[in-house]
């Protein structure tokens, strides 16, 4: 394969692109295809074995389009179904980082905590990889429900994302956790929010560095880095796509960036 083919980029909606910033800032030069399945939103609460489907959908666009690698931006699909999908694609696939070494670097009493959908919750991912890591080590799960349909919706500020915000991590807070993982790439859009309800003194992790680094060390193993000097980037989503445009603005330059309706239930 090309080492000029396309990376492939995906999650459930819009919340991937905090880890295509990172991507971009990373490794410039490469071409970058995302697919944010936003009429399907929110995967969390959904069956597993729906959202399996539906990540196989989006694994076969993307196995069409030729890419050289997808990097899973989607901690639900990371925790339900990336080790069986690594078995039946051609390319290397990258899921999101845990975010565990760097929650336990900043803790010194071992205490965090960790916001995700209700599915990624439930695969119990995090408190397994930190208790691998470290026996001593205790993690405060919390599922988020509201804040994916908030953020898709632009309530990145004011009282409802706020209001949401307490909801989920005052407990957390009183808990005595150091920091807390934002485990949905989804969460970093309103990061400013949850620092200001639980203060500075908490270390937000978000794994989206770490996530594009993983990326960065397979294809430099592989000797697959892009030659070209800049690359292109195109975001596809299912549904909604003038939303989808204002909310990549927060995060990415998109003068240069191409936007396409993409459905993949036909």
């Amino acid at each position: 394969m090309s080492n000029n083919a396309p990376i492939g980029v995906f999650d459930s909606g819009i919340g991937g692109l905090t880890v295509v910033k990172e991507l971009i800032e990373l490794m410039p030069g490469e071409e970058y295809i995302y697919f944010g399945d936003t009429a399907r939103m929110p995967y969390g609460p959904r069956p597993a074995e729906q959202i399996l489907e539906f990540m196989h959908q989006i694994l076969q666009f993307f196995a069409e389009k030729q890419v050289k690698m997808a990097v899973v931006a989607c901690n639900t699909m990371t925790a339900l179904g990336i080790d069986m999908a690594r078995q039946h694609y051609p390319f290397p696939l990258v899921g999101v980082n845990a975010g565990v070494d760097l929650a336990l670097s900043v803790s010194p009493g071992k205490n965090f905590g960790v916001i995700a959908t209700q599915a990624t919750i439930a695969s119990g991912k995090h408190a397994k990889v930190a208790l691998e890591k470290d026996k001593e080590v205790s993690v405060y799960s919390q599922a988020c429900p509201k804040l994916v349909p908030l953020i898709e919706n632009e309530q990145i500020e004011g009282s409802q994302i706020e209001s949401a915000v307490a909801e989920y991590l005052l407990p957390m807070k009183q808990a005595g956790v150091e920091s807390i993982i934002l485990g949905c790439t989804h969460y970093p859009f309103v990061s400013s929010v949850i620092e200001k309800i639980v203060g500075r003194d908490i270390v937000l992790v978000n794994p989206a560095r770490e996530t594009a680094m993983d990326a960065y060390r397979i294809l430099q193993e592989q000797n697959c880095l892009s030659t070209k000097g800049q690359g292109k980037v195109r975001l596809c989503f299912s549904a909604d796509v003038e939303q989808a445009k204002k909310m990549a603005g927060y995060m990415l330059d998109t003068r240069q960036v191409d936007f396409e309706l993409v459905n993949l239930q036909k």
